[in-house]
């Protein structure tokens, strides 16, 4: 079971502003603890919208719509993917998450849970997907390795 855990956005990522060296190290820790058990899949910060765009679809139109955005409660300023036995393994892994805000302040993170193959009907699209090989069932870095 693989999990996303989702970090918001707030002014000051939006603004550019980095993690200072303490909030930094405390992430490297954690992900390498998430390493050293095998679960990490991968994990990144995200530049401010402001270097980013949408593209708005209206049926088959597309249009591009350049950020920043205004609304950082909706923005994404990093993640961690993370693969777990369980739904219960993923919950006691993110509850050590540390608090991803500069001065610590009240915040939250979201974790979803992605879809693997088998949570769709079989199909010839499906099987064209197990052969890409690239958003699918992907196998977390061997913990011996570290």
């Amino acid at each position: 079971m693989r999990f996303m855990i989702i970090v918001k956005a707030t002014k000051d990522s939006e603004a550019g502003v980095m993690p200072p060296e303490n909030l930094l190290a405390e992430m490297a820790s954690y992900h390498e603890e998430l390493q050293k058990a095998g679960m990490l899949l991968e994990g990144s910060g995200l530049q401010p919208s402001a270097k980013g765009w949408r593209i708005r679809y209206s049926g088959d139109k597309r249009s591009v719509v350049d950020g920043p955005f205004a609304e950082t409660k909706e923005l994404i300023a990093g993640y961690t993917l993370i693969q777990a036995k369980s739904r219960e393994e993923a919950m006691e892994w993110t509850r050590r998450f540390p608090n991803p805000t500069i001065d610590g302040v009240e915040c939250e993170i979201e974790v979803r849970q992605l879809f693997e193959l088998e949570d769709f009907a079989p199909g010839e699209a499906i099987e064209r997907l197990r052969e890409l090989d690239v958003c699918f069932e992907k196998q977390p870095p061997d913990a011996s390795a570290v």
